[in-house]
């Protein structure tokens, strides 16, 4: 049975080293801790309570952005940085995107579901309301 220092001090971050031939180079991705995931998550839902839902517009270069890492194991882009990232090739963010989700263990179901729970929410709340 795992202890709490076992578990602490486990490295469980993943890397993964893309081949983007549209960049004309690789790119070091990493997985999202916990934290990662659920800022990434929060970054996609727009508005609260009834008015809530889920902004897909620019998804794959917010992932992007958040995952990829430079050689020194840092974080390549900031937040802002998605805005520009996204006007790149499709076909390189996809790649990036896909490699990205599976490292950090996020679906396409978990972002239908995340849309899904606030459709849900809505509803609850204009029949209770």
């Amino acid at each position: 049975m795992l202890n709490k220092d076992q578990i602490k001090t486990v490295p469980d971050i993943e890397t993964l080293d893309v081949e983007v031939p549209e960049w004309g180079g690789t790119v070091r991705l990493k997985s999202l801790t916990g934290a990662e995931r659920d800022r990434f998550e929060a970054g996609v839902v727009q508005g609260q309570g009834k008015s809530a839902t889920v902004n897909m517009q620019n998804l794959r270069a917010k992932l992007v952005a958040q995952s990829v890492i430079g050689e020194d194991g840092k974080p390549l882009f900031t937040e802002a940085d998605a805005n520009w990232l996204g006007e790149k090739s499709a076909k390189a963010l996809n790649r990036l995107f896909n490699a990205a989700q599976q490292l950090s263990g996020l679906s396409e179901s978990d972002v239908k579901e995340l849309a899904g729970n606030f459709t849900a929410a809505r509803s609850e709340s204009s029949i209770s309301g």
